[in-house]
């Protein structure tokens, strides 16, 4: 411990990273730098920089990472149709490895000797933040004191902000939440109370961002989304940033009841976790950008993307989004986006995404000649298929003929 004189913690303001930061004052005996990321969480970050210098904090960072959080890393995301587990889109997961980044890069322009955070070691956020910072900066020291305290429980938590002056809302940290909860701009996640039943049914007054389905407008919303190389850049006709249409989409979707998920999952260090997710802008944009493929991508590239998902998707939620592995998948998924421009129509109803259109006037491969149930004008020759599918039915038939 001696061996430590500065950190940089990970730092929200809430009860939680207030008690570390002391904790790491009186354990450590070191100065802190506190770092609070905005990711679009939907609450102000500025009232963090109060709190921290409450508590003695000298170096304080906090910055608007929203479109580099859009832009370098759900986007790219997005363009593998990264669904973990069949249904998952990775809300939290996608955020570790850039706050993991600017650890790593505040740690080395302050001079300090660690990273902390707050994770608990039961969960893959830990995994998330260590694995990133240790492919960044391989010798960096990584302080988890959730591994490390007794302070395991709300009371002694709560005890120890009392005895410790730790400028905490007591009125409000008194009441216990039923929720452990995550927001950025692609999700808002919903972990324990009640949900640690996998029967039981969320309470209808804890989804925040999206209206129930059934309460939903009886009238669709109607949307138009351009592409460009795999990424949506206008909506409506309206150019925007990546964390322009994921705000906006997040907007609609969520007054149409688009993007709630009730999920039982496989974290990586072993256990089953329920969780619920409301991610409206990752829903409309998973279902938006499959369109755009069908229309766009070869038949053998739209297959071998599908294949490799699952395994993109594994890589990202636990935490390996800075592996060599990762990095080549990315350049392989980047390549085949190349192709993927137009324009895409939906609708959004009670819940649902319905594609109702699409068109590429430079990179559609759909032939309107070949593909047509009218007469096509020699465009096919329909006489062909009998020596494709013989030829293909020829193991078939060997099989067949050797079995009786």
């Amino acid at each position: 411990m001696s061996d430590i004189k500065k950190v940089v913690l990970a730092y929200s303001g809430g009860l939680d990273t207030s008690i570390i930061l002391k904790w790491l004052q009186d354990t450590y005996g070191c100065e802190v730098v506190t770092f609070t990321a905005d990711i679009g969480q939907g609450e102000e970050v500025e009232p963090a920089r109060a709190k921290a210098e409450a508590m003695g904090v000298k170096e304080i960072y906090i910055e608007d990472l929203r479109e580099e959080f859009a832009r370098d890393y759900v986007f790219p995301m997005f363009r593998a149709n990264t669904v973990y587990e069949g249904e998952y889109l990775l809300g939290t997961s996608i955020a570790r490895p850039l706050i993991a980044k600017r650890l790593v890069e505040i740690a080395e322009e302050t001079g300090a000797d660690a990273i902390a955070h707050g994770a608990t070691g039961k969960g893959n956020d830990q995994v998330r933040f260590e694995l990133g910072a240790y492919a960044l900066k391989p010798d960096i020291k990584v302080i988890a004191p959730w591994r490390e305290w007794d302070l395991l429980s709300r009371e002694k938590l709560m005890n120890y902000a009392r005895e410790h002056d730790i400028p905490v809302d007591f009125a409000k940290a008194g009441k216990k939440s039923p929720y452990s909860m995550d927001a950025n701009l692609l999700h808002i996640s919903y972990e324990g109370g009640i949900l640690e039943d996998p029967w039981a049914e969320p309470e209808s007054d804890m989804w925040r961002w999206t209206v129930a389905p059934e309460q939903a407008p009886d009238q669709p919303s109607c949307l138009e989304l351009d592409f460009r190389n795999g990424d949506i850049v206008a909506i409506d006709g309206q150019a925007m940033t990546p964390a322009q249409v994921m705000t906006h989409l997040n907007r609609v979707g969520g007054e149409n009841g688009i993007g709630r998920d009730d999920i039982v999952e496989n974290r990586y260090v072993g256990m089953k976790s329920r969780g619920c997710y409301e991610t409206p802008a990752g829903t409309i944009m998973l279902k938006a950008h499959r369109a755009m493929e069908s229309l766009t991508l070869d038949r053998e590239v739209a297959h071998l993307k599908d294949e490799l998902m699952p395994r993109y998707a594994s890589l990202i939620y636990n935490g390996y989004w800075w592996s060599p592995e990762r990095r080549m998948l990315q350049a392989m998924i980047d390549e085949s986006q190349q192709t993927v421009n137009g324009s895409v129509r939906l609708k959004l109803y009670k819940g649902n995404v319905i594609v109702v259109g699409r068109k590429s006037e430079t990179d559609s491969l759909f032939d309107e000649r070949i593909a047509t149930f009218e007469e096509d004008e020699g465009a096919y020759n329909q006489k062909d298929a009998e020596g494709f599918i013989k030829l293909n039915a020829l193991r078939l038939r060997i099989a067949a003929r050797k079995r009786k």
